[in-house]
């Protein structure tokens, strides 16, 4: 507990700290945030310097009444049948914003799938299978971790399937 609490201490995030205790690979990119921003991904992937369809949202659904992560690229949006579908559910609707937050321990803008409080069904849309790394939220704003699809979606379980639409 007590490490944990000191990696936290020391500029860490849930994410991070997951990330690390899974001695996987990756990169943090920090940014100066704009809270004015309209996009926060498109923020991140300008900042960063990286194309937008390599830079990857987090976005908390409800499917059939079970909340259920969906990440995908800031260069589109999400599909919600198609979501639903992925995970056999009926009907998907976007979730209510403090459910999302309370549910996963971020705030909203800095919702990460890695490292969060309650783990939830994850979905990352196969487009991220064409790039060697990919960046998404480390857990706060102005702050992006870049990985491999592959350890993105063993680290978090998640199905890879069709999500996003252009």
């Amino acid at each position: 507990m007590a490490k944990k609490q000191a990696k936290k201490a020391a500029g860490g995030t849930p994410a991070t700290v997951a990330l690390t205790a899974a001695k996987a690979e990756f990169t943090l990119h920090a940014y100066e945030h704009d809270p004015a921003a309209p996009s926060y991904g498109e923020e991140a992937a300008v900042a960063l310097g990286v194309s937008a369809d390599r830079v990857f949202k987090t976005l908390v659904a409800d499917v059939d009444g079970e909340l259920t992560v969906a990440v995908v690229p800031v260069s589109g949006s999400l599909d919600l049948k198609a979501l639903a579908a992925a995970v056999g559910g009926k009907r998907a609707t976007m979730a209510d914003p403090a459910a999302a937050e309370r549910t996963t321990g971020y705030v909203r803008g800095g919702i990460s799938p890695l490292g969060q409080r309650k783990r939830l069904r994850t979905v990352l849309d196969s487009s991220a299978r064409a790039h060697p790394t990919v960046c998404v939220s480390a857990g706060r704003r102005g702050l992006e971790v870049e990985l491999s699809p592959s350890d993105l979606a063993a680290l978090t379980s998640a199905t890879l399937a069709p999500i996003a639409r252009a």
